[in-house]
């Protein structure tokens, strides 16, 4: 499968994505635990279904030691009993965050008040970024049909 496009060769992507994911760097290093940053990157990824960035963020993960138990039971995390409590508070607002057709109401207040009990404000705020980033990234790929399948850790880092 080829990409309809190459972000790498066009000089309006290449200016516009270095500021965008330089963002998302921006996020790598905020107060939010770096587990729980992939994990929703992995959710995110899966409910959008882009095959990339599944692809890139269960590897990114797996090479900072999270286990494939772990990974695999993303997909059905509320019947999973290996994730925390505030990975789950997580997973919760980063499903109601990206299903927001779905819901018509976007993030409920139940949500956002179990997110708010295991997370501070500065985490908040990174994972509310990061749930947005991930939308805009996905639909990135998905648009252009990147393919999945190559990626290798820290290759975009």
């Amino acid at each position: 499968m080829d990409a309809r496009l190459n972000y790498f060769a066009s000089p309006t992507a290449g200016k516009a994505l270095k500021h965008f994911m330089s963002a998302g760097k921006a996020l790598k290093d905020s107060p939010l635990p770096a587990a729980t940053q992939e994990l929703v990157a992995l959710r995110v990824s899966q409910i959008n279904g882009c095959a990339a960035c599944i692809d890139m963020h269960a590897k990114e993960a797996a090479a900072a030691g999270e286990s494939s138990v772990r990974l695999n039971l993303v997909t059905a995390w509320r019947e999973a009993t290996v994730f925390t409590e505030a990975e789950r508070a997580a997973l919760e607002l980063a499903e109601e965050g990206t299903r927001v057709a779905d819901a018509a109401t976007g993030v409920s207040d139940e949500v956002w008040a179990r997110a708010a009990k295991h997370h501070d404000e500065e985490q908040l705020t990174a994972l509310v970024l990061l749930v947005s980033f991930m939308n805009a990234v996905n639909r990135l790929n998905i648009i252009t049909r990147q393919p999945a399948g190559s990626y290798e850790p820290g290759q975009f880092h």
